[in-house]
């Protein structure tokens, strides 16, 4: 039986699933009427005959750049890890297979208008094609994809998943008993923050007299690849895709740019459901009756040494949604949009949006559900929208705890229009900005007014790289795209110009000494090298491999601070001011003097430029990187957004490795000016190439780590004087 098993769970471990000949025949036709040219850099410019052509190709594309991505996020928003990694895996599995229904997905695509199938087909037949061409490849689960796939995860976000304020624990404690939560997000004890940044740039303050976008993602290293795609269709857009979507993610076309920075809009919600069991099934209160709960048989396999087990969970589904804790008592219902159709057609079009009329037109189908959009165009625009599908709510209830799900009051009342969400259109002083930052600083003085919004619109806090945007954009006036490049790569730290004179404060104010003489004198130099520290990150700066060590040690105790108003979230610049005003000497010395004996021990020393500590490698092809301090890496002289860097370089140690190394912030990084032709730099994390033998691997590491940016080739005759390689798919 067990052998039957392994048959039935496993068979792309014996034998490769056949394709049809009429897929094939379909297949290579198709590929006739795609050209892919990859130019120095490995970046593929993709040209069909039509739009589903393009896709086509550039599926094939990313699939020969690292299959093992895009097969990976596949799995995941399958629910289907656990076959792989094990039973520590059947909560995610659980709670994608809850958020994403694969049958849903399935109903969605055979729906769908007869253009966006035309896409999805093209999707799954690139794959297709690349895995039938490339038999040597082999799929760690998925050998044959679906055209309804993309019905799955219907925006570009890292994480699509939005379970509100539900934590893993509760979820798995719920269905699970507890266990097999390995793969929920988790906090990384230094970045306080994930997300990215983005401006856009007036033409009364460029030099050209042309808007300007700066496109700037912060997400796990080699997340996203720089793609372009053309059709003779109308279809020109160049930027980063995320593994295994179709569509540009975040970039520009001839007419208009666009980037997405992850929001804190309120855009899921929990109920507190009154359940019973009756008879034999379990019902729940609403508005004075009793409704039956929804109950869904979800079968979980999972690989066990070397056989598949499996596991049946029984779902519970109320009409806000599904049911996803209990918590002291109270049963949690989950209202959430993770999956919509609407937004899987946005995220297409807007690749062909033709002017700022047609961008708008995108906006109104209200399918990107946890970004904000930063936007410029070559008609002179640039705009700001907070958020984009928004539950309208009853403002007398607070939003950002469980509500009563008892009564339909505390039901959403539609979507808002576009119109009444937060944005900002064309702000007098020419600039804007968002770094997951709150709304009401995006224009500066000319932002929007936070009393004209409900609180659940927008209730992301200020953080330290909004604080480091503001102050830098208004520092020019005359912008070109290098000093656009030279403003996203500001270098200072600004949560230090807070925490640091707390420390010397602290430092001074103490009329005796706590430690031994010897360790006294360190403190006090490592206390005068901070006090006249610039707060500015660089290769040769010991300061800040001070800072960084010793500030990763008070994050606990920051993050405790909290503000009294149980409406208001309590941002990160808050909860540091709340921290250094009443931080004691033993909160702020004692971990400093921790941070010098651990640099001693590791190295030898603790007066060490950060550079020497803080590299950059890439050594290896699998999803989660290998380190290793004996091999080859280079110096960054960048640090986290946590602290204020705008060109976030998050970094850590690993098993095995004294040395940091980064792991997540800037990955496709682009600069790009409006005008009758566009002009363009960018820069990509590492290199296209998740091939180790691939010259493109780490071609852009040394680049990467000083900011040094490659013209973007956005006209075919621009991109035929650095041909690397033309040829259509499937050919050797």
């Amino acid at each position: 039986m067990k052998s039957l098993l392994i048959l039935l769970f496993f068979p792309f471990q014996l034998f490769s699933q056949p394709f049809s000949k009429t897929e094939i025949t379909r297949w290579e036709a198709q590929s006739r009427h795609v050209t892919i040219i990859r130019d120095n850099y490995g970046v593929p410019h993709i040209y069909g005959k039509t739009d589903a052509d393009a896709v086509f190709g550039l599926m094939y594309a990313q699939c020969e750049d690292d299959f093992k991505r895009v097969e990976a996020n596949y799995i995941d928003k399958l629910g289907r890890l656990a076959e792989i990694e094990g039973e520590k895996e059947l909560a995610w599995d659980l709670s994608n297979r809850i958020l994403f229904d694969s049958a849903d997905a399935l109903k969605d695509y055979n729906k769908a208008p007869a253009w966006l199938k035309k896409l999805c087909n093209a999707f799954a037949d690139g794959i297709n094609y690349y895995l039938y061409r490339s038999p040597s490849v082999k799929p760690a689960l998925l050998t044959h994809f679906k055209p309804w796939y993309p019905f799955l995860w219907t925006d570009g976000s890292i994480n699509a998943i939005n379970i509100a304020d539900i934590t893993e624990k509760e979820f798995s404690t719920f269905y699970l008993e507890g266990k097999n939560f390995s793969s929920f997000k988790k906090n990384d004890d230094e970045e306080m923050l994930t997300g990215s940044n983005g401006f856009a740039i007036a033409p009364k303050i460029s030099s050209s007299g042309n808007a300007m976008l700066y496109i700037n993602p912060h997400v796990t290293f080699y997340f996203r690849p720089e793609v372009h795609m053309v059709s003779e269709e109308g279809l020109n857009v160049y930027g980063a895709v995320t593994w295994g979507q179709f569509f540009i993610y975040q970039g520009f076309n001839e007419h208009c740019g666009w980037m997405h920075t992850s929001s804190g809009v309120d855009a899921a919600d929990t109920y507190i459901e009154k359940i019973s069991k009756k008879d034999n099934g379990w019902v729940y209160e609403y508005d004075g009756k009793q409704r039956s709960v929804i109950e869904k048989k979800i079968l979980l396999n999972y690989s066990s040494g070397n056989e598949i087990k499996s596991k049946t969970v029984n779902a519970l589904f109320t009409h806000h949604g599904p049911i996803m804790a209990n918590r002291n008592g109270q049963v949690l219902s989950l209202r959430a949009d993770n999956r919509i159709a609407a937004g899987l057609m946005q995220c297409w079009l807007r690749n062909k949006a033709a002017s700022f009329s047609d961008f708008k037109k995108t906006l109104d189908l209200k399918g990107n559900i946890s970004n904000n959009t930063v936007y410029a165009d070559a008609e002179g625009n640039i705009a700001y929208w907070h958020g984009n599908r928004i539950p309208t709510r009853d403002t007398k209830y607070n939003w950002n705890k469980a509500v009563d799900g008892t009564t339909s009051a505390t039901e959403w009342k539609g979507l808002h229009p576009i119109s009444e969400i937060v944005q900002s259109i064309n702000p007098v002083n020419g600039w804007l900005q968002n770094c997951n930052s709150t709304p009401y600083t995006v224009a500066g003085k000319y932002s929007p007014k936070k009393q004209d919004y409900p609180f659940y619109m927008a209730p992301d806090g200020e953080n330290f790289r909004g604080i480091n945007a503001v102050r830098v954009l208004a520092e020019e006036n005359k912008y070109d795209i290098n000093k656009l490049i030279k403003a996203g790569y500001d270098t200072r730290l600004s949560a230090f110009e807070i925490l640091v004179p707390a420390l010397v404060k602290a430092f001074h104010k103490k009329d005796f000494i706590n430690y031994p003489i010897d360790e006294f004198k360190q403190v006090q130099e490592a206390i005068a090298i901070l006090e006249n520290w610039d707060y500015r990150c660089g290769e040769n700066s010991i300061a800040t491999t001070l800072a960084v060590e010793w500030g990763q040690r008070l994050i606990e105790k920051i993050q405790q601070s909290s503000g009294a108003d149980e409406f208001e979230f309590t941002d990160q610049v808050t909860k540091t001011k709340m921290f250094a005003a009443k931080a004691s000497y033993e909160d702020l010395v004692s971990p400093l003097l921790v941070t010098i004996k651990d640099l001693q021990e590791r190295f030898g020393k603790w007066q060490l430029p950060w550079g020497e500590i803080n590299r950059f490698q890439r050594i290896s092809s699998d999803i989660d990187n290998k380190f290793d301090d004996s091999k080859p890496s280079i110096p960054v002289g960048f640090a986290s957004s946590t602290w204020g860097m705008l060109p976030s370089y998050t970094s850590k140690t690993f098993p095995g490795t004294k040395k940091r190394y980064g792991v997540n912030g800037n990955s496709f990084i682009c600069a790009v000016e409006f005008g009758k032709k566009i002009k363009a730099k960018s820069l990509l994390a590492g290199g296209e190439s998740g091939n180790p033998n691939s010259p493109h691997f780490f071609d852009q590491g040394l680049m990467y780590s000083k900011g040094q940016f490659k013209d973007v080739l956005f006209y075919k005759e621009d991109v035929m004087k650095h041909v690397e390689k033309k040829y259509h798919p499937g050919e050797k």
